[in-house]
């Protein structure tokens, strides 16, 4: 065992690509280690209540009190179509200023831990010599031609790739083209830093040719022939607190509701879809009152929040652990991101995954594809097919069966551990 490490984690985005980084930092932290989060300033109060020290990285998202700015974000973020380009774009577009932050953040430090979205985390690791680990959340990522992903923008494509290696190579080639423009910020710097252009910064350069850790269960996806060579599968790191709003534990009033019923079916959009929830939860209470259920919705924002009397069994709140709900449920409801998904999964409840953009269609369709649930896109949501794909969750014992088997080997791994071993032998190597 090595100790007294400095390790810095350079993340970016909502809490699904937050949390998973604070469990690692919280492990390597119990070891000795002093980790160091590099991301948005937003996050700083929620750093802090973890105990972990935090170095502001640009660019600045909105603060979640600025609600106007937040709806207007996400509804751009959370476009199938465009969505993901649009993110891309907002981490892209400025690589020098992230990159002096990064490079500051990274003084002392003796390896860093990178996410796929702060495309300078290559860049500095070479340009300072530093020992650099990097690591994906889901299997989307790798892109890989013999498992591949199912796309927002275009989701019956899985079944031609699936059918056709050849099919699935032109996709890549469309999409490593597509990415270009918007990758030539990255380019530029690197050409100022004096570097080679180097790889596709998404598709292939965000991968360390030391360590690439998949922070997902082996169960989502197992290493592929064109994965890296070096790809370590660690199983979900979870961490599910909020912090940073006051919250640090399930509210009395929400443990005293799923202790006075039957247990509910749990509906959520995760800690972004929330901002683009339109009818999502007047029709999940209506579908839940024609199947008799009893319901809990986290509505993420006092904007979500019905108007109208709740039905009896009914209750809402805007937040709650996912650890502490999740295994009180009957069936989940979800979007499909994967902080979200590990939590289903490791619940070992039978989900509804209802996904917006992103990864999320293809998380959704490994859920299912594992039997532990079924999909309906956001479109095509409403309280008529809520009903219907519930009513079809709660007549088959098998996707209850399933998720259990499923919950219980989830449980057993144990993600932040793994990847925190993985860490310290790459500091080994270089120390």
């Amino acid at each position: 065992m090595i100790k007294g490490k400095r390790i810095v984690l350079s993340t970016f985005g909502s809490f699904g690509d937050i949390h998973p980084y604070i469990a690692i930092a919280l492990e390597l932290k119990s070891r000795g280690h002093t980790p160091v989060m590099a991301t948005s300033e937003v996050y700083r109060e929620k750093m802090v209540a973890a105990g972990i020290q935090f170095y502001p990285i640009r660019p600045n998202m909105p603060s979640y009190d600025d609600t106007e700015e937040m709806l207007r974000l996400s509804v751009e973020l959370m476009n199938p179509r465009g969505g993901t380009e649009k993110v891309l774009q907002l981490v892209a577009e400025n690589p020098r200023e992230v990159y002096e932050d990064l490079d500051a953040a990274v003084e002392g430090a003796d390896l860093l831990l990178t996410h796929p979205l702060p495309f300078v985390g290559p860049i500095v690791a070479q340009k300072r010599g530093l020992p650099w680990v990097s690591s994906v959340l889901a299997p989307i990522s790798f892109f890989s031609s013999h498992d591949p992903p199912v796309l927002p923008q275009l989701p019956s494509l899985y079944h031609l790739m699936k059918r056709s290696w050849a099919a699935s190579r032109l996709a890549y080639r469309i999409a490593s083209s597509r990415l270009e423009n918007i990758m030539e910020p990255i380019y530029r710097l690197r050409a100022e830093l004096g570097l080679p252009r180097g790889a596709q910064p998404l598709l292939v350069g965000q991968h360390s040719p030391t360590m690439v850790l998949a922070l997902f269960s082996p169960l989502l996806a197992r290493p592929q022939p064109d994965w890296p060579a070096n790809t370590r599968v660690t199983g979900f790191p979870f961490y599910d607190r909020r912090d940073f709003f006051g919250e640090t534990e399930a509210e009395p009033a929400l443990m005293k509701f799923l202790a006075d019923g039957p247990p509910p079916i749990v509906f959520t959009l995760g800690s972004a879809a929330f901002w683009v929830a339109d009818q999502f939860y007047r029709d999940s209470i209506k579908a839940a009152q024609e199947l008799g259920q009893r319901a809990l919705l986290l509505i993420g924002h006092a904007r979500n929040r019905p108007t109208e009397l709740l039905p009896a069994g009914m209750a809402v709140f805007e937040y709650a652990p996912f650890g502490e709900v999740f295994p009180r449920a009957s069936v989940i409801v979800h979007q499909g991101g994967v902080g979200t998904t590990g939590q289903g999964l490791r619940s070992g409840r039978a989900v509804l995954i209802v996904p917006h953009a992103h990864d999320q269609f293809d998380n959704a369709a490994r859920v299912v594809r594992l039997g532990c649930g079924r999909m309906v896109a956001r479109p095509r949501y409403n309280a008529r097919t809520a009903i219907r794909e519930l009513g079809a969750i709660l007549e088959n014992p098998s996707a209850f069966t399933r998720a259990k088997e499923v919950g219980e080997r989830v449980r057993n791994e144990s993600g932040a551990r793994s990847a925190a071993d993985a860490i310290e032998e790459v500091l080994l190597t270089h120390n």
